[in-house]
């Protein structure tokens, strides 16, 4: 039998992104000439029969996904997320979707249980949930399994749930991975300083949790001794993050490294630039704008990428073809681990822009 040709594939033989198929396939406008030209020759030399059924169907019903996560600020970590999970609505432009989004602030146990409490109420397709909080995530799926509505976990998986499927990097690796970067950098027996948000409700993220553990799992096993202290960090109120930073940092002015497992790694290296302070190495998370600024300053020496943009993309395109083509689901998806430096960022051309 012969295996049947997937958009994909004319997309690949054509040359053109698969929306660019889906539109010429749909006669929905916004192709070039010249593209709609190699798709059609693609479509005829295939002798590509779409499947008419589906088509129909798909048109036919309004979709309709709600997508929960932290709140979104512009340049940073979960605004890709977002770039991604549009980019992927704007490939099955010919769907009837309806997109919801209600974000919580990550900092505060007591926002998300509020936006997830109103979320379990709401009438829905399915669920793309950017989780923080480990109990009230699980209450959340519990109310949507009782319901019979996938969801999708980005950016963690979390334990006790029953998700579709989950986009993330392994967040305990993670962690090894900067325990392994830091400790290559520093002499040994000596300091490093681990930046930790302070959060309404005294409850760490769950991501947070496993960077921690991969951490400290790595730095038990060296036979080369080191003492990791904790600098306090406030999102809700950055007022305070001056004197957080000022008092750690008079206290052990020897300190030789600092980890920063969150995406703000930018602050404590602009406190450090513009207080001369300049033989502390850096370790830090997230490709975000400010982030990779400073690594382009030199401000910091090992930057790790965690592919936010895909995990969206990721994520709902996923979700779409689970609910309309009803394609099988790979439920753990672990993304790479980039790690940038200032030698190579500039081979990232999404970053060119900054500081070029």
């Amino acid at each position: 039998m012969q295996k049947k040709i997937r958009i994909k594939d004319i997309a690949r033989l054509a040359g053109v992104s698969a929306g660019t198929v889906d539109r010429v396939l749909h006669n929905r406008g916004n192709v070039s000439p010249k593209a709609r030209q190699a798709v059609e020759a693609v479509l005829k030399e295939v002798d590509y029969k779409p499947n008419i059924h589906v088509s129909a169907l798909s048109l036919k019903r309004t979709y309709k996904i709600v997508i929960t996560t932290p709140n979104i600020s512009p340049g940073e970590y979960w605004e890709s997320i977002h770039h991604g999970i549009r980019h992927a609505k704007e490939a099955y432009a010919n769907l009837k979707l309806t997109i919801e989004v209600l974000t919580y602030n990550q900092y505060d146990i007591f926002s998300c249980m509020k936006v997830f409490r109103q979320i379990a109420e709401m009438e829905m397709d399915a669920l793309i949930i950017g989780p923080t909080f480990h109990n009230e995530t699980n209450a959340l799926c519990e109310k949507m399994d009782e319901r019979n509505i996938p969801y999708i976990f980005v950016d963690s998986n979390n334990e006790g749930a029953c998700p579709l499927a989950f986009f993330s990097s392994d967040h305990y690796m993670c962690g090894t991975l900067m325990a392994k970067l830091i400790t290559s950098l520093i002499p040994a027996n000596s300091k490093i300083g681990i930046l930790q948000a302070v959060r309404v409700g005294n409850q760490s993220a769950n991501s947070t949790i496993l960077r921690k553990r991969g951490f400290m799992d790595y730095i038990s096993k060296q036979e080369r001794a080191y003492q990791v202290l904790r600098i306090p960090f406030s999102v809700e109120e950055p007022e305070n993050n001056e004197t957080y930073l000022s008092r750690f940092f008079t206290d052990h002015h020897d300190i030789p490294g600092v980890v920063v497992m969150n995406s703000r790694g930018n602050y404590v290296a602009s406190y450090l630039d513009n207080n001369h302070i300049h033989d502390v190495k850096m370790v830090c998370l997230d490709l975000t704008a400010p982030n990779v600024e400073a690594l382009k300053k030199g401000q910091i020496d090992f930057l790790i990428g965690q592919e936010p943009e895909y995990q969206g993309f990721r994520a709902m395109k996923t979700m779409l073809e689970y609910l309309i083509f009803k394609k099988p689901v790979n439920r753990e998806n672990y993304v790479q681990l980039d790690i940038l430096t200032l030698e190579n960022i500039g081979f990232y051309k999404r970053f060119n822009n900054i500081l070029s």
